[in-house]
């Protein structure tokens, strides 16, 4: 005989442990706790060591800095849904922000229709790079390495090596600007997220883009137009570089040649500590977002701790090193294993 334990006729049960623990795991399991995590706890330690790291004008430069950091993620991760890569990211920012500032200053184009227009090129280009991978077949890192290296070639050339200055007053007002404290550029990063975020969680075209990256062959099967999807964010990513490009320039005041070297590397590391999988069909927005924004609070942090130059970019990628294996330690242990 079994004893069956009763309760008397005003006590309360215990609360069970099973939706706490379901909550724990559930949370524990998303690929974008991590790095949320991560944010929180880097942020608290530089600040608890750094009196001028929480300081208004600081969050605003950093606001400035993730504008740029973070919009490239978003369409570096686009096109890393779908399986690819785009290297070029990074030079054609550089690029863009030449050609906006050639066209308004040499050309004498008003400034807005040298945005569209610098806007409109490189989306051209990301429609060649999706071409090129989806119609002959070439693999997206030699096609976007192509297109890195004409990119910066192309901005040498057309300035001879030296900036492009006096540009027009509506570039730096784009750039400096602000919306009550918030820095304007801080605001496209947000815009370009939500507008990223509902394309890909609320939208029939972003099922199909994560059907693709999951398994491109199953997918055409399926009859999704893998190619045109493909290409599609191809174009969203080149098209987002250049939106960089132009805001760079009007925070600088002029259009610099050597602006954009090594961003594209930033770019796909703050996608992939975003968890975003390089094998495509993996990750979402929000982890994006996170990503961008924990290498800003660290790539800030260190300033502000004033660390040496030298050993920045040593911590940086200790850190982001630690962070990748948490992640795929988390991806293990819950049957999310990446390639």
């Amino acid at each position: 005989m079994s004893a069956q334990t009763t309760l008397a006729p005003n006590e309360v049960a215990p609360p069970s442990r099973s939706a706490a623990s379901t909550l724990a795991r559930r949370l524990a399991a998303s690929p974008e706790a991590g790095v949320i995590i991560a944010c929180v706890v880097v942020f608290v330690a530089i600040a608890a060591n750094a009196e001028t790291y929480t300081a208004v004008g600081n969050l605003q430069v950093m606001g400035r800095d993730l504008s740029q950091v973070g919009i490239l993620a978003i369409g570096e991760a686009l096109v890393i849904l779908t399986g690819g890569i785009d290297l070029s990211v990074g030079a054609l920012a550089g690029l863009a922000g030449i050609l906006a500032g050639w066209m308004n200053v040499n050309e004498g184009l008003p400034a807005p229709l040298a945005i569209l227009l610098t806007l409109v090129i490189t989306a051209c280009v990301g429609l060649w790079h999706g071409v090129m991978v989806t119609r002959l077949n070439v693999p997206p890192f030699v096609i976007t390495l192509v297109t890195y290296t004409v990119a910066q070639g192309t901005a040498l050339a057309i300035t001879s090596g030296s900036p492009i200055n006096n540009l027009d007053p509506m570039f730096s007002n784009l750039s400096q600007y602000y919306l009550g404290e918030i820095p304007v550029p801080a605001l496209f990063f947000v815009g370009a997220a939500a507008v990223a975020w509902f394309v890909l969680e609320r939208t029939y075209v972003g099922r199909q883009i994560y059907a693709v990256g999951g398994n491109k062959e199953a997918a055409r099967l399926a009859g999704i137009p893998t190619a045109r999807r493909i290409t599609s964010t191809y174009v969203a990513s080149a098209a987002l570089a250049g939106l960089v490009g132009i805001l760079v320039i009007g925070r600088m005041n002029v259009a610099d040649p050597s602006v954009g070297a090594g961003w594209e590397l930033t770019a796909i590391a703050a996608a992939v500590v975003g968890g975003m999988s390089l094998s495509g069909g993996e990750g979402r927005i929000a982890g994006i977002a996170a990503g961008a924004i924990l290498l800003e609070f660290i790539t800030n942090g260190l300033l502000a701790l004033k660390v040496s130059p030298y050993d920045q970019q040593v911590v940086q990628g200790a850190v982001l090193g630690v962070a990748i294996l948490l992640d795929r330690a988390r991806a293990r242990y819950f049957g999310r294993s990446r390639s």
